[in-house]
């Protein structure tokens, strides 16, 4: 659960920011269970007891009972209040999220929690829920969590801190901050391009699924049991309405061409091969449901990526190539390959705190010295696919505690923070006033917002 900036627990949503949106609890917005109890409504919008209930063991469950203290259902509740006013504020400045934005962080969210949980089954067997139930209860908190980040943006909009001000804030801190161990981590990645064999089994299953639904199968059931796209799969393959542009052109060439009703040929994109079928289209946006098989990688192919990054790498320690050109013109990641081959923190300096990085890299580094480029190990993508990478540290910097000359760009970005927060407070003692705020009796001694003005 993702919590707000609350104008009384300043900082809060720092605090609870460990808590991720989960599918294994939801709430209603239009009612309650027969023993459930609303306890705030800001307008429209209500907060359940099981609501405050579910968070507040989830917390407790996400921190290992670090984060307690006496108030924390009362913090919780605040920042849960505070989501639900910028919420409805929201509603009247026509602050909104769009539909296509919705869907796709719903299916980013829905593709991670997929592949944490080991695969579709697995997270259906945790949760005691079929996969499209679970992304339906899982939409309303994504479109709350996106509302509520862009309400913000819009609130702070404009919000900047000049030098003085950045030496002003360090001046004032109470305790100097420590710099967690840091590192410039770089890689590149190599994604074995499956053989031709591979490729021509694959197309030659999907002509096969082809002939079957032209014999009258249903083309719904076969993308259940068989597409490897496990987000659409669960829906009969159907992706809904989407705008131009939002898929490959290879897929969208093919689709605009379709009649509502007909089956594509088999066509192959960067995801792999697709039967596509048209549902309907209306200007430059339209619905389609796909069958879609991914040709997998041999184990030559992987060792062929291998072999591949291991002449990379003797290039780059023998000085023929440098690191970065290496990584923009060979690496298969493009979130770092445009960046030389660097993992971002977004801070603008280079480097990131290695407790930060996800728990197989850091292994890898914290065994490094700097200056050294590990040999090709096994990696797996963020959608699955089993990949190679060579791994370089460029630089290390240990903990410290942070002073002006050496981590400007940090303290000026909590400076800056630390402004937005004073910006967002000042909102909420004006927008408090003009939204139905109610907190029920029980929750009076929290002092939600500051009052309790407005009856139910």
């Amino acid at each position: 659960m993702k919590f707000s900036i609350s104008p009384k627990y300043l900082g809060l949503g720092l605090l609870l920011g460990l808590c991720q949106l989960l599918p294994g609890f939801s709430y209603a917005q239009g009612g309650s269970d027969a023993g459930d109890k609303i306890i705030a409504r800001v307008d429209d919008y209500i907060v359940l007891l099981s609501e405050l209930e579910a968070t507040y063991q989830q917390y407790l469950a996400e921190t290992r009972g670090r984060g307690y203290s006496e108030d924390l259902k009362c913090r919780i509740l605040e920042s849960i209040v505070t989501n639900k006013l910028l919420v409805a504020k929201a509603d009247i400045d026509s602050v909104m999220v769009e539909e296509v934005e919705l869907q796709d962080q719903l299916d980013r969210r829905m593709e991670y929690f997929v592949r944490q949980a080991g695969g579709p089954d697995k997270l259906e067997n945790l949760y005691q829920k079929p996969l499209e139930l679970i992304k339906e209860e899982l939409r309303e908190q994504v479109r709350e969590q996106m509302v509520v980040e862009r309400m913000e943006e819009h609130i702070t909009q404009g919000v900047k801190v000049t030098p003085k001000e950045v030496q002003d804030f360090f001046k004032t801190l109470d305790t100097i901050p420590f710099i967690n161990e840091e590192g410039r981590v770089g890689h590149i990645v190599k994604i074995p391009e499956p053989n031709k064999n591979s490729k021509a089994a694959t197309r030659e299953k999907l002509e096969q699924l082809r002939a079957r639904i032209i014999a009258g199968e249903d083309f719904g059931i076969l993308a259940q049991t068989y597409s490897q796209d496990p987000l659409s799969a669960v829906e009969g393959g159907n992706l809904g309405w989407v705008t131009r542009g939002m898929f490959t052109p290879e897929y969208e060439a093919v689709a605009f061409k379709l009649q509502p009703g007909e089956l594509s040929k088999v066509i192959e994109s960067p995801f792999g091969f697709h039967l596509i079928q048209l549902i309907d289209r209306r200007g430059d946006e339209f619905n389609s449901k796909h069958i879609l098989l991914r040709p997998e990688a041999s184990k030559g192919d992987i060792k062929e990526a291998e072999r591949f990054l291991d002449s990379l790498r003797t290039l780059i320690i023998r000085d023929s190539l440098t690191f970065e050109k290496a990584a923009k013109l060979h690496s298969d990641d493009i979130n770092s390959s445009t960046n030389g081959g660097y993992i971002s923190s977004g801070r603008g300096d280079g480097y990131v705190p290695l407790d930060m990085i996800d728990k197989y890299l850091y292994f890898v580094v914290d065994s490094m010295t700097v200056g050294n480029i590990t040999k090709p190990i096994p990696y797996r993508t963020d959608d699955g696919k089993e990949a190679m990478r060579i791994v370089y540290l460029q630089g290390k910097r240990d903990g410290h505690f942070a002073s002006l000359e050496r981590d400007y760009p940090k303290i000026q970005q909590m400076a800056l923070a630390k402004k937005k927060e004073k910006t967002i407070e000042q909102w909420f003692t004006q927008a408090r006033d003009e939204v139905f705020v109610y907190i029920d009796p029980e929750y009076l001694p929290c002092n939600i917002l500051g009052s309790n003005k407005d009856a139910p």
